[in-house]
């Protein structure tokens, strides 16, 4: 299973990014082979449409699993469109996560916002 999570920089030891349309780079985790690569946000510099790009990014790579803090309903409708799962992440560890995700101990992400349209930050 590949996992995506968004990282503030691209390394194991990255915090994970509480904006997901924003965040620097995302970590593609790979649970069968156990391995890891980073990808960077494009759609960072993006005026307008952040999440909505870096979505369809993510989809773009086969993940089948998302753990986030919170993300935008534009971004949630793509993930809800390519049967990705949406997880809540519990703190800024990516280790921590990743166990907490292959335990069973993540909720579903619930809270998905309106998100910040035409503000050019998310």
């Amino acid at each position: 299973m590949k996992i995506a999570i968004p990282v503030e920089n691209n390394s194991m030891d990255a915090s994970v990014c509480f904006s997901f349309g924003r965040a620097p780079y995302f970590l593609i985790y790979d649970t069968e082979k156990n391995e890891n690569r980073f990808l960077d946000n494009s759609a960072i510099a993006s005026q307008g449409g952040a999440g909505i790009k870096a979505a369809q990014k993510i989809a773009d790579t086969g993940v089948e699993v998302l753990l986030t803090p919170r993300c935008g309903e534009n971004a949630a409708e793509v993930f809800k469109n390519a049967e990705i799962k949406l997880y809540k992440t519990i703190n800024s560890s990516v280790e921590d996560n990743l166990k907490a995700f292959i335990e069973g101990k993540l909720q579903l992400l619930g809270d998905i916002h309106p998100g910040f349209h035409q503000h050019g930050g998310n």
